[in-house]
């Protein structure tokens, strides 16, 4: 039995619903909304589980499911050498999102990561410590910015409404998911011109663990085949 693990709730869910309806397979909840129960029909030998997008990459790496779907951006986020763990069946077209680096807007002299890292060497000298970039999304920001070299700068955690904490004081930039910019622009913020770190979209995962039996492996193909991957 292979277990495909998928959003619980919201657009996400349906989304992957109807992508995987339209190939054949018909996937659905079982019970009430606040059930994470889930069958699967049109493919015999794949089970459905229903598992909030954060968890699916763990749960992929652990081994607990054996295809996942959520975004990309959260894999890479999640799993330090996360294609040694995780590799992609199918990007999905829908979900997307681009994890991008903002700062304020009237910072006028800044529209490029030299730019920033310009600012951010004369704030610490200015101000004693380094210029703060709030984000959710620690491992993305931190290779990104080793590999433009980028360096004069923290990381702070945000886990609610991150465009607000350069209002708020707790933050000079953010590094954030947007879709349209409106948020950001709304919050007096601007994406630097090279400042896109990932272009995230809802994908299909495969485990890469190696324990898969022969059944596994052969129902995988079949899967493969009416998903026309």
């Amino acid at each position: 039995m292979l277990k495909l693990g998928v959003p619980s709730k919201g657009r996400l869910m349906e989304k992957t619903f109807d992508w995987f309806g339209a190939r054949g397979i018909g996937l659905r909840k079982s019970g009430s909304d606040r059930e994470y129960a889930g069958a699967v029909e049109g493919i015999d030998g794949v089970e459905l589980v229903l598992l909030s997008a954060g968890e699916i990459p763990r749960e992929l790496a652990a081994g607990n499911i054996h295809l996942g779907v959520t975004g990309s951006d959260l894999v890479r986020e999640k799993l330090a050498n996360w294609n040694a763990q995780v590799s992609e069946l199918a990007s999905m077209g829908f979900g997307g999102a681009d994890l991008i680096i903002a700062v304020p807007q009237v910072w006028v002299d800044v529209s490029t990561l030299d730019d920033l890292d310009a600012a951010a060497a004369a704030f610490r000298r200015t101000h004693g410590f380094r210029l703060r970039i709030a984000t959710k999304y620690h491992r993305l920001v931190r290779d990104f910015m080793r590999e433009q070299g980028v360096a004069d700068y923290q990381l702070v955690d945000s886990q609610g409404a991150t465009e607000g904490t350069v209002k708020n004081e707790t933050a000079e930039a953010i590094a954030d998911i947007t879709s349209t910019g409106e948020t950001l622009r709304a919050n007096g913020l601007k994406i630097l011109d090279d400042g896109l770190i990932h272009a995230s979209q809802a994908t299909l995962f495969r485990g890469r663990r190696r324990d898969w039996s022969d059944a596994q492996r052969a129902q995988l193909k079949t899967l493969q085949m009416v998903l026309g991957l």
